[in-house]
């Protein structure tokens, strides 16, 4: 018979550096208490720890239906507010509908079309990096990630337009870090909802009257089972939603990628040997080079590892279950914890150290326990931007290597830190100087 949630064990309240040590903190809670253990945020909330391969495997896969995104991202998060009802905060067969409307723009053959549309913004940003010397690698990658998610996703042509929904979405993430109180808060986030919408709708109208192919054009001529067409108010949840997952991951992991490699000479080496034997020097990559990436591929995995873009998946528990010998009652929120599976040595050897090759044949750590690597999630709602982001990151990451050495400027604090999503709390500055050509 199942323990009650009573017997749960409480591991206190969370301690005060805990969002810039997610991973490693509840890495110990697991090898102390296993699996499942319950905590007291900082806020005064309970929740609902879940730990390691198997506790990921039961809240992604075999007993998904069990947890509620809605309730998690959209309602305990403040998603739903901020961004609206999109693919994210959706629960069962209104987000498997809403998934197929968008399925196929976002399949691995769909990403030929916006590969040209990477290489060009890559190439176009980064032209400016020289004249500056130094740059917040963190920064520059949003710029990047924002322009190719507005301009392949949304349509959006590039310029003050797409700075300013840059800009706004931008406060709206960083506004719970910069209210003054729960009133600032609320007011700000009125007004650039308001300025958002005020950018939106036209462009949704123009849709109407002159279709287009990109994911926004596919959901306004997008019908439901009954027919319907989606209504303004859903089509601004589903862009916002693209628009700020489509970039905001995505930074985050390009500029760990690119400080991990200049922390590490030796493989950032083997990186570029590949890069030479797959393109030649001013050449753009293909699809079909970038498939091949396989040195590049494993230290993107490792970056996604050692820093994934979210720490926890916030789920609301709909219907009661037991995990690992303890009842868990519906109404309880909890987490499954990315970045604590990530950092667990009986999955991955040595888990702090910078080592891609655990994932290429014949270790393969991440293919001998399933549901290891969880950095997009996984079962059958796995991110669906997962190609879209991991093609991205290698053309971003080709070309900055191929024509750039980054260093990090000394003396700076570089710390990944997490609210909802991750980002290097102080931005990782970097010196850029001309890289000499390379040779196979």
């Amino acid at each position: 018979m199942a323990r009650s949630y009573d017997e749960i064990p409480h591991i206190g309240t969370l301690p005060e550096d805990y969002q810039t040590r997610i991973g490693p903190y509840l890495a110990s809670m697991y090898e102390k208490h296993g699996p499942i253990f319950r905590a007291t945020t900082l806020f005064g909330d309970e929740v609902v720890y879940l730990v390691g391969p198997e506790a990921n495997r039961f809240v992604l896969s075999s007993e998904r239906l069990k947890f509620s995104h809605h309730q998690g991202w959209g309602q305990a998060f403040g998603v739903i507010n901020m961004l609206g009802n999109g693919l994210l905060t959706m629960d069962g067969a209104e987000h498997d509908q809403h998934r197929r409307m968008m399925n196929p723009a976002f399949a691995v053959s769909y990403m030929d079309k916006y590969l040209p549309i990477m290489n060009r913004v890559i190439r176009e940003r980064a032209a400016k990096w020289l004249a500056k010397k130094e740059v917040d690698i963190y920064q520059e990658a949003r710029k990047i990630t924002f322009d190719v998610a507005a301009e392949a996703l949304a349509g959006l042509k590039i310029g003050p337009d797409v700075d300013r929904f840059r800009d706004i979405y931008v406060q709206m993430l960083m506004l719970g870090m910069v209210a003054m109180s729960e009133q600032d808060y609320a007011d700000n986030l009125e007004r650039l909802k308001g300025e958002l919408y005020a950018l939106l709708a036209p462009k949704i109208q123009e849709r109407r009257e002159h279709p287009t192919d990109d994911v926004l054009g596919m959901l306004v001529r997008a019908r439901d089972d009954q027919g319907r067409a989606l209504s303004d108010e859903q089509l601004i949840a589903h862009t916002n939603i693209l628009l700020v997952a489509g970039h905001e991951t995505s930074t985050s992991l390009s500029a760990w990628l690119l400080y991990l490699l200049s922390q590490n000479p030796a493989y950032e080496r083997r990186v570029l040997d590949e890069q030479a034997a797959l393109l030649s020097p001013d050449a753009e990559p293909t699809l079909d080079a970038i498939k091949q990436m396989k040195v590049l591929d494993n230290a993107l995995s490792e970056a996604e590892r050692l820093y994934p873009p979210v720490a926890n998946g916030p789920r609301g528990v709909v219907e009661d279950f037991e995990f690992n010998g303890y009842h868990v009652p519906a109404g309880v929120f909890v987490f499954y914890s990315i970045a604590a599976t990530h950092l667990l040595p009986s999955v991955f050897a040595n888990p702090a150290h910078f080592d891609p090759d655990r994932f290429a044949p014949p270790r393969e750590e991440d293919k001998k326990t399933p549901y290891s690597l969880v950095g997009f999630g996984g079962g059958p709602r796995i991110c669906i931007g997962i190609n879209f982001a991991q093609v991205e990151i290698k053309a971003l990451a080709s070309y900055s290597l191929r024509h750039y050495r980054l260093e990090p400027v000394p003396n700076q604090e570089i710390v990944q830190f997490y609210r909802g999503t991750g980002m290097p709390l102080n931005g990782i500055t970097m010196r850029v100087t001309k890289r000499e050509r390379m040779t196979v």
